[in-house]
């Protein structure tokens, strides 16, 4: 069953995805992501290229050609990222992600912790949704898009952080457990 949202995703997203055994449960979620040229162009993994043809010769991935003012934009974005101090800068590829994403409506998916930042510092962007790998992994669980084994509430995310490399933090991982706990196996019985 597919959902009727729509992301974009950036670069170190998709590789994580190409990488994770359960990779098309993305497309459970989201009817299209959206992958831009920019973000196509940075892919050199042949297994991430492989993925994403894949994708969308699937039509669950979907190349976005951007506009000039949406480049424009995101090079405002580039700029004004590099101004803040403390915050980690924004690259193009991502800053794009996050002017389509608020153009568009589109969820940016993305792990750039920078990209994440600002979005959360700077007023003009804070209607942008973005979520990493985590709250993906949560919203399918959450939305009852795949099946959760009660007993083992975290699997999703261990299979996950094995395939990646890419280890959560901890107090993400105890939300997760809390959520999954209270409002998915509240009624379930408990094996011991």
């Amino acid at each position: 069953m597919s959902h009727n949202l729509f992301a974009i995703a950036d670069t170190c997203f998709l590789i994580d995805w190409a990488r994770f055994r359960f990779r098309d449960y993305l497309f459970k979620l989201f009817r299209t992501v959206f992958v831009s040229e920019s973000v196509l162009k940075e892919v050199k993994s042949g297994d991430t290229i492989e993925w994403i043809a894949d994708g969308m010769s699937r039509g669950y991935l979907s190349l976005y050609t951007e506009t000039f003012d949406e480049v424009e934009e995101a090079r405002r974005i580039v700029e004004y990222s590099r101004r803040i101090p403390r915050l980690i800068s924004v690259d193009l590829p991502e800053a794009l992600c996050i002017a389509i994403g608020r153009r568009r409506g589109y969820i940016v998916l993305t792990e750039n912790r920078g990209a994440i930042m600002f979005i959360d510092i700077v007023k003009e962007y804070s209607n942008v949704v973005v979520w990493r790998s985590f709250e993906v992994l949560l919203s399918l669980q959450i939305k009852k898009l795949i099946n959760i084994d009660c007993n083992n509430a975290l699997e999703l995310f261990k299979a996950y952080e094995e395939d990646t490399k890419h280890i959560f933090p901890r107090r993400d991982i105890e939300e997760a457990e809390n959520v999954i706990d209270n409002e998915l196996c509240r009624s379930q019985p408990r094996k011991n």
